[in-house]
């Protein structure tokens, strides 16, 4: 286990203050996980970058719902991007869609240039596509995209966990897979014994980062 990283995803000052002080590698800072995460303020981005020294990625999600994004919405992301830039994050995580549950490859390449010398993750939208693995494909053309943050298209990272083990086997060495789905820090190692993976995340990934 001492080789694995634990992002832990917060959305607050404290618990990314909390996450580290209790080990987590990374962090990943969003607002309204109760919608499964948007793009935070970006008073609570700086906070958060001036007071941890970890590295801190930024969900780059205007709305909730779905996946598919119009022009509008598309600029949106790309100017929250650039602020990312220039306060120097270290990564963005967005997922774009199209209507037929296939990647926009168009759109997402837009975002990936925009956020050139940034780590880009390509997030849980995967999760909803017709079929993950012809979409990794598809996203693999984009070299930009490094890294995959998926529950192998089910619930839990427990219930993906065969899906989520052939990612890691097939795209070694050329996505980071970055396991997700209701990982704790009491069912990390169990997870990580069925699946194998470098990278995890959760939102209690070490442990739970809320005020009692």
């Amino acid at each position: 286990m001492r080789n694995i990283v634990k992002e832990a995803c917060v959305e607050r000052l404290d618990e990314a203050i909390l996450a580290e002080k209790n080990g987590a590698d990374r962090i990943e800072l969003c607002s309204r996980l109760d919608l499964d995460g948007l793009t935070p303020h970006r008073k609570m981005i700086q906070d958060v970058i001036n007071s941890v020294q970890i590295p801190v990625k930024v969900m780059i999600r205007p709305r909730g719902g779905n996946f598919v994004y119009h022009d509008q919405e598309l600029d949106v992301m790309k100017d929250d991007i650039l602020y990312c830039k220039r306060v120097n994050v270290s990564g963005i995580v967005f997922g774009v869609l199209k209507d037929d549950k296939t990647v926009d490859l168009i759109a997402t390449r837009l975002l990936t240039d925009m956020a050139a010398g940034l780590e880009i993750t390509f997030h849980k939208a995967i999760d909803e596509v017709s079929s993950i693995f012809t979409e990794l494909d598809r996203l693999r053309s984009i070299q930009e995209i490094t890294n995959i943050l998926t529950s192998g298209g089910a619930d839990s990272a427990m219930e993906g966990s065969d899906t989520l083990k052939e990612m890691v086997t097939r795209y070694k060495g050329q996505l980071t897979i970055i396991v997700a789905g209701k990982i704790t820090e009491q069912n990390i190692i169990q997870v990580h014994k069925l699946i194998g993976a470098q990278e995890y995340h959760g939102r209690n990934i070490v442990g739970d980062l809320r005020p009692n």
